[in-house]
């Protein structure tokens, strides 16, 4: 039988199997299994994935709760733009805004402490990147997407939208800051 000339006789899944081609369908349907069952492993024990929660609620509860904070907790302000940094206490709820082309407020966090982080978006699908640690969330509108972090070292971290939203999705990064 050949691959280019179609088989002398047209019922050819009544033809017998190779052996070296029943090796590498078993070969494929191994590895297939093992990966099948390494994601659920690497997800519960190789803490590779963020687990975090998904709460419908509208735009305009959200925003008010993220007011509260940066009137509360803020700090200073930065940019052109004069965005609020704020920093919470530990163990609280800190609110991170997502809309066209940036992220409101600015966030400084203590090494060592935990909270809860917020997410939503106000407009469209963004995605919320925290680089360099690599931590990726698709922010959905009408969704606050809660993560429980514990940053473990000091230092300047960038968050980007990595979901394409528009024709200024280039210029949607802030900071994110651990004392």
């Amino acid at each position: 039988m050949s691959s280019i000339l179609p088989p002398a006789r047209r019922i050819w899944w009544k033809e017998p199997v190779e052996k070296l081609e029943v090796w590498w369908i078993l070969i494929a349907l191994a590895w297939a299994l093992i990966l099948f069952f390494m994601m659920p492993y690497w997800h519960v024990f190789g803490k590779q994935n963020l687990a975090h929660a998904a709460v419908k609620t509208s735009a305009q509860a959200y925003l008010a709760k993220a007011n509260e904070m940066v009137e509360k907790y803020k700090v200073r302000e930065e940019t052109e733009q004069k965005i609020p940094v704020v920093r919470p206490p530990a163990d609280s709820d800190v609110y991170l805004v997502a809309r066209l082309w940036s992220w409101w407020p600015i966030l400084e966090l203590e090494a060592g402490k935990t909270y809860k982080v917020h997410l939503m978006s106000m407009d469209w699908l963004h995605g919320f990147s925290l680089q360099p640690e690599n931590i990726n969330i698709q922010v959905h509108p009408g969704y606050d997407h809660v993560l429980t972090v514990t940053p473990t070292r000091a230092g300047t971290y960038s968050i980007i939208c990595n979901e394409y939203c528009g024709v200024n999705h280039h210029t949607m990064a802030t900071r994110l800051y651990v004392k």
